[in-house]
């Protein structure tokens, strides 16, 4: 029998598959996970909207401070982190400005993760805006 499309390469062993996959969580969570983190008083991640501050006035995850790219620095992070990791997101899978913003955020020495969906994904949830 011919295999379909799907299975022509077949499936990774069961140890290479768990090996990929959480090698791709340390680099990425989604809204529901963040929502439900986001519920404690205090998370243990600081949550970044790397959009432009008119995007961040006119919506954003609650809890979600606005710091666009062009504005960190080693020193902006420092103050921000409390020695917690970041977790960031932009405008949804269109837009690699989360990409863009782990990247540097890494490159400065901090622990970062990305929001897969980004603002898209939080809507697509259903989840609350807050807006200034």
């Amino acid at each position: 029998m011919t295999p379909s499309e799907v299975m022509r390469i077949p499936a990774a062993a069961p140890q290479e598959a768990q090996r990929h996959f959480a090698a791709k969580l340390a680099f990425e969570t989604d809204c529901a996970d963040v929502q439900e983190a986001m519920k404690k008083e205090q998370p243990d991640f600081v949550l970044l909207d790397v959009r432009g501050p008119n995007a961040y006035a006119r919506e954003h995850v609650p809890g979600a401070m606005n710091l666009p790219r062009t504005q960190m620095s080693p020193a902006v992070l420092q103050d921000l982190c409390a020695g917690k990791a970041f977790v960031v997101y932009c405008a949804g899978p269109h837009c690699n400005g989360a990409d863009k913003a782990a990247e540097l955020i890494a490159r400065f020495g901090f622990q970062v993760k990305i929001m897969i969906g980004g603002v898209e994904g939080w809507r697509d949830e259903k989840f609350s805006f807050a807006s200034l």
